[in-house]
């Protein structure tokens, strides 16, 4: 019996080691291309629109963050890059929204 207890904690905690590992992944979003971000194969959509958005956000000094316009404006990049599937997305973003001036969440 203990030597089935010691194994199942043995077991359960390498999981938890193993999950934290595939966990801790850096993502250079000025790498990603259009092909990936469609195809979902980076992270998941919404992690990348967010970070696009902070981005932008940032470089224009706005701490609001307008959903509405967000998820216009990722389709926007999305219909663009569906075109463009080799351009890097940060490209595409710029493309898209008019460079620096607009977010992926801004209002214009």
């Amino acid at each position: 019996m203990l030597k089935l207890k010691s194994l199942l904690l043995g077991s359960m905690f390498g999981l938890l080691v193993v999950s934290a590992a595939v966990a801790q992944v850096t993502i250079d979003v000025s790498k990603i291309t259009c092909n990936q971000y469609v195809l979902d194969q980076v992270t998941d959509f919404r992690t990348i629109i967010a970070w696009l958005d902070g981005f932008y956000s940032g470089k224009r000094n706005n701490t609001v963050v307008d959903t509405r316009a967000l998820e216009r404006n990722a389709d926007k990049v999305e219909e663009y890059c569906r075109s463009h599937r080799d351009m890097p997305l940060m490209q595409a973003v710029e493309t898209t929204l008019g460079g620096g001036d607009r977010a992926v969440g801004s209002k214009k």
